[in-house]
């Protein structure tokens, strides 16, 4: 199958991002949210995010015209009927993935294929809320997107060969690394860098040392470009949280279970970047 127009469900910074890379590489897009503010400042991230490209000679103003002029936005679902394939990119929250899945099946043309950008739910499962089970699979993108090289491929129990094949082919399109990792909490990447940011936050919660120190020896000990709890702030706090909680309740080991720190700071609304505070105050 060759993808040729894409649906986004979900205009925040995954969304945003997988809509520009797409269309960056030829791709027609249409993005997908609830809200018309969420919709416009979605384009406007976009034309910074291109701005900033075009600073660092990376794409033309020409370039960028042509990524603009590929991507529409729309609040209503069933514009997304004809599209060939459609990548979740809402919030990390299984009901509302579910939702969403069950409606992209009634809406969007049977061959379509339905991929999520989750970070950590079980794809069979989402997978198992459609009558295209086969047709359903992980495309996980990293943020932010137009600068990180990394999809997971994540099969479900369902997806078949052929699905997966597409999926593959349209990362590498978009100038990905595709690399498949199995259905299990958190895939890959957040099996192994969430519970690091969870004993970061355990670390300031014991009073082993401030936020300032535990990034600073971090990035220093470890050459990390960026410290365990700056990177939690722009992920973003309740996503931290949501991917902990799914580590915790599929693997059912006490390795896993949240800082008690970090449900705080989420209960404060302290989410990081997004909000304007989380471990630091922006």
């Amino acid at each position: 199958m060759q993808i040729q127009k894409l649906g986004v469900v979900g205009a925040g910074q995954m969304g945003n991002g997988i809509a520009q890379v797409a269309a960056a590489n030829g791709l027609q897009v249409l993005i997908y949210d609830i809200t018309q503010p969420a919709l416009d400042k979605a384009m406007q991230t976009i034309t910074s995010s291109c701005d900033r490209l075009i600073k660092k000679s990376a794409i033309t103003e020409a370039q960028k015209t042509e990524i603009l002029s590929r991507i529409k936005t729309t609040t209503s679902m069933q514009d997304l009927a004809p599209v060939n394939m459609v990548v979740e990119a809402a919030t990390e929250n299984l009901q509302i993935k579910l939702e969403i899945f069950k409606k992209l099946d009634e809406i969007v043309n049977k061959d379509a294929l339905l991929c999520t950008n989750t970070s950590s739910i079980s794809i069979t499962k989402i997978a198992a809320a459609t009558a295209r089970p086969d047709k359903v699979a992980g495309m996980h993108f990293m943020n932010p997107v137009p600068i990180m090289q990394l999809v997971e491929g994540i099969r479900g129990l369902q997806t078949s060969d052929e699905t997966f094949k597409a999926v593959r082919i349209l990362a590498e399109k978009m100038g990905k690394t595709f690399i498949e990792g199995r259905d299990m909490p958190g895939f890959i990447v957040n099996r192994i860098l969430m519970p690091m940011i969870n004993e970061a936050c355990y670390a300031l919660y014991e009073g082993i040392a401030e936020v300032e120190g535990i990034d600073q020896a971090m990035k220093l000990g470890t050459n990390q470009p960026m410290g365990p709890l700056t990177l939690a702030d722009f992920i973003g706090l309740d996503t931290c949280l949501a991917i902990m909680q799914v580590l915790h309740d599929g693997l059912g080991d006490t390795k896993y279970r949240p800082c008690p720190l970090l449900v705080k700071y989420v209960e404060a609304g302290w989410l990081g970047r997004k909000s304007g505070r989380g471990f630091y105050k922006y």
